[in-house]
């Protein structure tokens, strides 16, 4: 065997030698798996802890309806009627801060409540007889009046089932505003809860509506 090809020979047991250990060599693959897995699993942790997140408080939401309906109906009644006033309206919606807690530190816009009495007619026309609305900002240890999207004599469209014909029902409607963490859109929850005074036939709010002989109208 010539020098040349004894040369050729050492070049070529260590070249497969080398070619040998960079495969058996795993540290470099590794390290280019993770680059390509670690994104996917960021994307995977922050999506289901933002779906968790967004279902826990649109649960809140709901509870918070049903619990400022029952509140609403439990008023006690005077005779036939059921006087309420704003002193009683704003205990119920700061009531809503120890139900919506702790998702009220990070709303926006801030969580708004809604309380209306809406009548329906002997012609099935349903309107509205008076409304309250409320909101608490961040850290808020007590719910504000706010302006309500609803006034006096509004249509509002009930569920069919609710439009029975000279009796009043009290519709709650509470929003909140969800902030995902992977993404700066906000995702609006609401939910609406339905109820009917328990102890009088209407709630009384400011004179509204007008008793007539002791009676809640009934037109």
């Amino acid at each position: 065997m010539t020098a040349t090809s004894r040369l050729a020979s050492r070049l070529w047991r260590r070249l497969r030698h080398a070619g040998r250990g960079f495969i058996g060599d795993r540290r470099a693959i590794a390290a280019i798996e993770f680059a390509f897995i670690f994104p996917l699993a960021l994307v995977l942790f922050f999506g289901t802890l933002d779906a968790s997140t967004g279902l826990a408080a649109s649960r809140k939401v709901t509870l918070t309806a049903s619990a400022l309906a029952n509140l609403t109906s439990e008023v006690p009644a005077n005779g036939n009627i059921a006087p309420i006033a704003d002193s009683d309206l704003q205990n119920m919606f700061t009531a809503a801060i120890s139900i919506m807690n702790p998702y009220l530190q990070n709303s926006t816009p801030p969580f708004t409540a809604t309380i209306s009495e809406i009548y329906t007619d002997l012609s099935n026309n349903t309107t509205v007889q008076w409304s309250r609305a409320a909101t608490v900002s961040p850290g808020a240890t007590q719910a504000s009046f706010v302006a309500s999207s609803h006034a006096p004599g509004d249509n509002y469209v009930l569920p069919p089932t609710l439009q029975i014909q000279q009796t009043y029902v009290i519709v709650i409607e509470v929003k909140y505003g969800f902030t995902p963490v992977m993404s700066p859109t906000i995702v609006n929850l609401s939910d609406n809860a339905y109820t009917r005074p328990r102890e009088a036939a209407c709630l009384v709010y400011n004179g509204i509506p007008v008793v007539a002989n002791g009676k809640c109208p009934t037109p």
